[in-house]
């Protein structure tokens, strides 16, 4: 048998494998090279963004979302000094690997355009800083607002600030709502005059409904700023000289998965009815002012609790700070509520009239919204003016309503970008409904840009849903 085929056959086999290493060898330097190369261009071109990550909608409904940018290397720390957020607004900025993330502690503004840049970012190894920067746009507002008395009912709207509103939950008799992330908590009354409270989804989608302490009212709903906590004041129906709970204050959840978690009782000791309270926002704390004067700090529990002195009311916290505003039988103060500290509200200058609410602007130092009753030489009342004053005194109006109507409540958007001023337009022939927290039967919410003093709208109902609290 002859060999020199098999011999031929194996030397042709050694040379395309020997040819197949050569190629491979080759390519595999090229790839290094490219690598190489590549690396080298990114040294020497400093970071880039490679992806960004942001939600402008959760940006806007929310304090603390967060733009977050990943870069081609492993970044040095980047210091808040470094960061431009335009148009401004308060951040804190953290650095991961090669990613780094701007965490913005309000609300951002609605339907505007951001740029975030971030100056002389640079790699962890050799190599020059360079300029990171992304651009997003907010969405517009579409906040819920509730109408009474309509042919089908009390109903929920979402509607921009347009007016273009859209029906999202009916019934036939609510007493107030509130908006959390990601749901509605409506506060009703059922056909055969039971309190209910029903959480829907943000479209008023799968209502549920909410254990109750009882039979009784539900009062003073209210949602904290973040999360899916609510909190509202009950008393029972059978309340009488025999005794009962009256004015106490509830809190709970409405997340999804809580439905079988009862409301707990805040036990803040002493007399536990409840004047009025708040959210702190932010925290899961609440300030709360008891029948008895008392101003109490305390955990959602109402263990802790903090004595802040007496009290008349309490007027508001601002957004994004620790500052409450409260009456104190010496006037209006703004409490600290991190140390107890306060100081007397600053006047506007040059005074405008008789001060009746103060609604804190969001962030330190932004500034409140407040009426004024305007008065005339001979002390006759004049209108009511509802004016923006800064910290400094400087006071702009925002609204004055005629004397013939009423101003009812003042809220400020999430942002601090918007006032909401609900006013009774003919209040001496705008008579109240019979519902447990009565309003007048035609109510109009006027909606005033800030910045500029402009009227955006004029809003058909009340409790625009970026109000904290329910009319008084």
């Amino acid at each position: 048998m002859s060999t020199e085929a098999p011999s031929r056959r194996a030397r042709g086999h050694r040379r395309r494998s020997r040819a197949f290493l050569s190629a491979f060898a080759a390519v595999l330097g090229v790839l290094v090279l490219v690598g190489a190369a590549g690396a080298a261009i990114g040294i020497v071109q400093g970071p880039r963004v490679t992806k960004v990550q942001v939600d402008p909608g959760g940006a806007v409904a929310a304090s603390g979302s967060r733009v977050i940018l990943e870069t081609t290397q492993a970044l040095s720390e980047v210091d808040a000094a470094q960061v431009t957020v335009d148009p401004a607004t308060p951040f804190t900025v953290d650095t991961s690997g090669r990613s780094v993330g701007v965490r913005f502690t309000l609300p951002l503004r609605d339907d505007t355009d951001y740029t975030v840049t971030i100056a002389d970012a640079s790699g962890r190894g050799a190599g020059p800083a360079s300029t990171l920067t992304t651009t997003f746009r907010t969405p517009a507002l579409q906040p819920y607002l509730l109408q009474r008395g309509g042919d089908e009912g009390d109903t929920i709207f979402r509607t921009g600030l347009g007016g273009d509103a859209v029906p999202v939950f009916t019934h036939s008799h609510i007493e107030d709502y509130r908006a959390t992330a990601t749901h509605l908590v409506v506060s009703v009354r059922t056909d055969d005059d039971r309190p209910a409270i029903l959480v829907t989804g943000p479209d008023g989608e799968d209502p549920r409904d909410l254990e109750l302490p009882g039979d009784g009212f539900v009062s003073n709903l209210q949602s904290a700023d973040r999360g899916e906590t609510i909190g509202f004041t009950f008393s029972d129906a059978d309340l009488g000289a025999g005794g009962g709970r009256e004015a106490a204050l509830f809190t709970t959840s409405v997340a999804t998965g809580a439905a079988d978690t009862p409301p707990q009782e805040v036990d803040l000791g002493g007399d536990v009815r409840v004047a009025e309270w708040r959210f702190v926002p932010d925290t899961d704390s609440i300030l709360v002012l008891t029948f008895d004067g008392r101003l109490l700090l305390s955990g959602a529990d109402g263990a802790n609790a903090a004595p802040l002195g007496t009290a008349l009311s309490i007027d508001g916290i601002a957004r994004g700070s620790s500052e409450a505003v409260v009456e104190r039988l010496e006037g209006m103060r703004v409490v600290d509520l991190t140390d107890g500290g306060e100081q007397p509200l600053v006047e506007p200058t040059p005074p405008i009239g008789s001060l009746g609410a103060v609604t804190p602007m969001p962030g330190e130092g932004a500034g409140t919204i407040r009426t004024y009753a305007e008065l005339s030489d001979d002390g006759a009342f004049v209108s009511t003016v509802v004016a923006r004053v800064t910290d400094d005194g400087t006071a702009t109006v925002l609204l004055d309503a005629s004397a013939s109507d009423s101003v009812l409540q003042t809220c400020v958007s999430a942002s601090g970008r918007y006032a909401a001023v609900l006013v009774a337009p003919s209040a001496a022939s705008n008579p109240y409904d019979r519902y447990l927290l009565p309003l007048p039967t035609r109510l109009q919410t006027h909606v005033v840009e800030i910045d500029t003093g402009t009227e955006v709208s004029v809003l058909d109902g009340f409790g625009l849903s970026w109000c904290q609290v329910p009319p008084a």
